[in-house]
């Protein structure tokens, strides 16, 4: 009896990403069908452990312009749907879907982000203007409190004298013993 390995999907209008998580895979077999039929099937292991995957997709799909990429970690799979349209699940079967099979967040992109999804890991600010957030020494700036250019920012003689002033007071204030004091 086969094992089923971890398998991950995501969508876009046009497409599947199927990944099927199976390292070090040997013998792979792998099969699309036109109505919707995907089938994967591999061996894995030091004991050669048969897996295998068997799914019924929700709608058809174009082979011709699907394909696949083995590398040592994962199988994976750029499905072609047959139309542009987003589906409301990955297998045709209703409710609960296979504990095998997962989303994959790393590409899930909602629908009504597709247009604007960036096409790998990069940071996409959208529509951000960052000129916009004050950050160029505008009115709202972080450093607002610093002095202009030329103008000096130096104490004066007098409030030199009144800091030192205020911390003498504070230590003819304070025990010249280093002994706790005792209340009596």
């Amino acid at each position: 009896m086969s094992r089923h390995p971890a398998v991950k999907w995501a969508q876009r209008s046009d497409k599947l990403f199927i990944t099927v998580e199976l390292p070090d895979a040997k013998n792979v077999k792998q099969k699309l069908k036109p109505e919707g039929e995907f089938f994967f099937s591999a061996t894995a292991g030091a004991d050669n452990v048969p897996y295998e995957v068997e799914l019924d997709l929700f709608d058809k799909i174009d082979v011709d312009e699907s394909k696949s990429s083995n590398t040592s970690r994962n199988i994976c799979y750029l499905v072609k749907k047959a139309e542009d349209k987003w589906w409301s699940r990955l297998v045709k079967q209703e409710g609960k879907p296979p504990k095998f099979l997962k989303v994959d967040w790393d590409k899930w992109v909602d629908e009504d982000e597709q247009d604007s999804a960036p096409a790998g890991p990069d940071m996409d600010f959208g529509d951000n203007d960052f000129s916009q957030l004050n950050m160029d020494g505008g009115p709202g700036d972080f450093d607002a409190d610093a002095p202009e250019e030329g103008e000096d920012d130096s104490d004066t003689e007098e409030e030199l004298e009144e800091e030192n002033h205020e911390h003498s007071e504070s230590q003819a204030a304070t025990p010249a013993s280093t002994e706790p004091e005792t209340k009596a």
